[in-house]
């Protein structure tokens, strides 16, 4: 469900000597963190920096990513990736990813949350609420329902959306205009929600982005918005502003 594969549990690689650790980090320590964002909003590329800060400075991470992360999840993973199943419904598909979720908290998220680790995960509910409810029309009670199953009290203590309009996400995500209908700017940047949203509409891109919006519009206290439009290194440094600040409150909270 991001641009590459990531680690499915707790980490511990050596520290890169040319990022110098941050004092903050260790508020992090049993913290439940996800990146969000449309594909090409650029949060999977800012997730691995800030892993390879936090670890820097001496907190363990467990890095996981949605669906996939277990060995059942990446079968699920790869059940979603199959274009050949046009047939699937919309509730089928809802569940495929909540029953990749329910392995991956009871299998790595808590038990790394019982160890203090801090938990960064590739996407979470918040993607589903975006993806099958706001723009294709699931409701979100049952959405809603489904996830309480799936991951019951284990929600994020903080959701990082990664906010980019749909036309540029579309562009960096390789996903074309539908007048270019089946074929793609670059089969290199090929991911999950790439693959699926190849046939979707601008519109369809649009409901997904102000999901997201409207989300974080609806808990302050748990998500915080960052500008995705801009270059990499702009992003990180906002990313790391967003975090350090976020950490001071649960230091002093």
């Amino acid at each position: 469900m991001g641009d590459a594969p990531a680690p499915s549990g707790p980490v511990s690689p050596a520290p890169n000597a040319g990022t110098p650790p941050v004092p903050w980090a260790p508020a992090l320590r049993g913290k439940f963190i996800v990146f969000e964002g449309p594909d090409g909003s650029g949060k999977s590329t800012q997730l691995r920096r800030f892993v390879e800060l936090i670890t820097a400075s001496g907190v363990g991470v467990c890095e996981v990513r949605e669906p996939g992360g277990t060995k059942i999840g990446e079968a699920i993973r790869q059940v979603l990736l199959q274009r050949d199943h046009d047939c699937m419904t919309l509730r089928c598909e809802m569940l495929l990813y909540m029953a990749s979720r329910a392995q991956l908290v009871e299998q790595k998220i808590r038990p790394a949350l019982t160890q203090h680790h801090l938990v960064v995960a590739d996407r979470f509910v918040t993607s589903t609420v975006a993806y099958q409810g706001a723009a294709q029309g699931l409701p979100y009670d049952e959405i809603a329902a489904a996830a309480r199953i799936a991951v019951g009290p284990t929600v994020p203590d903080l959701v990082l959306v990664f906010d980019v309009d749909e036309e540029t996400a579309a562009q960096r995500a390789g996903i074309v205009a539908p007048k270019a209908k089946g074929k793609r700017a670059d089969s290199a940047t090929s991911s999950l929600f790439a693959d699926r949203m190849e046939d979707r509409t601008r519109e369809f891109r649009r409901h997904v982005r102000q999901s997201y919006l409207d989300q974080a519009q609806a808990d302050p206290p748990h998500f915080r918005v960052i500008n995705a439009a801009k270059g990499p290194d702009e992003v990180w440094r906002s990313l790391v502003e967003t975090m350090e600040k976020w950490a001071v409150e649960q230091g002093t909270g």
